[in-house]
């Protein structure tokens, strides 16, 4: 498998995007340690289904928006599987809200779960494989947003154009170390985050029209994009975004 013995950490990892990524690194041959705040039972689900699978899996409670809990995660790799090979930022939330109307209670929170977490998550698993040789994976689930507006979503926009910029850094700073640094940009996925939207026909078809494949992209198309980004294919990729967003970015009226 071409991820036998390394070891991922995946934040947010027991529901949407995060979980198709742990089940994907799990098939590839990675030992995962899932990161996740709310639903044990589910993280206990996915442990379950890595075990049926031949894998190995370790469920973290952690606040990736506090830094003694990020190390925790790390700690936690390493303690249980001696390493750490791959690190996946994904944790995310959003609030909807505009410039006008975004409380700093709500700037804060999105920043610290998006941002800061991204941030300070690269710096601990850097450290890590650093300290422990051979180089590494940092990938970071941003969103087309981080370069593509989104009106009435100013502090989630504002977060993920900070991935971005970490993404480039960091993979240049962390290049004499041969660890990666990379970013995944979705575009609309059907995960619980978007439900408002897949529970309405009217605002699907809506964008569904606007999305050049037609359609919303499922959670395992994205895992997939992490999945080869961990692996030796993309062994020449760094400070970069790829973009999996079935083409909305570039949708035109054709005028």
């Amino acid at each position: 498998m071409a991820l036998e013995n390394k070891v991922a950490i995946v934040t947010g990892g027991n529901s949407g995007i995060g979980e198709a990524i742990v089940l994907e690194l799990a098939r590839q041959g990675a030992r995962i340690v899932i990161d996740y705040l709310f639903d044990p039972a589910m993280t206990e689900t996915i442990e379950k289904q890595i075990t049926k699978l031949g894998g190995q899996s370790i469920g973290v409670e952690a606040d990736v928006s506090k830094l003694a809990d990020l190390q925790k995660l790390a700690d936690a790799a390493v303690s249980r599987f001696g390493r750490l090979d791959i690190m996946v930022n994904n944790a995310g939330i959003e609030t909807r809200t505009s410039i006008l109307d975004t409380t700093e209670a709500q700037y804060d929170k999105v920043m610290d779960v998006n941002l800061k977490s991204a941030f300070f998550g690269t710096q601990i698993a850097a450290s890590q494989m650093i300290k422990q040789g051979g180089g590494g994976r940092i990938i970071n689930i941003t969103s087309v947003h981080e370069d593509w507006p989104m009106p009435g979503n100013t502090a989630y926009c504002l977060a993920k154009g900070g991935m971005r910029m970490l993404t480039r850094t960091a993979g240049l700073e962390l290049a004499p170390h041969k660890i990666l640094v990379v970013g995944v940009g979705p575009g609309a996925v059907a995960t619980p985050i978007n439900l408002s939207t897949m529970n309405d026909p009217a605002k699907l078809a809506h964008l569904d029209a606007a999305i050049p494949l037609g359609r919303m992209a499922r959670p395992e198309e994205i895992a997939s994009v992490v999945g080869f980004l961990a692996g030796d294919g993309a062994s020449y990729l760094t400070a970069t975004t790829i973009f999996a967003d079935g083409g909305i970015m570039h949708s035109s009226i054709g005028l």
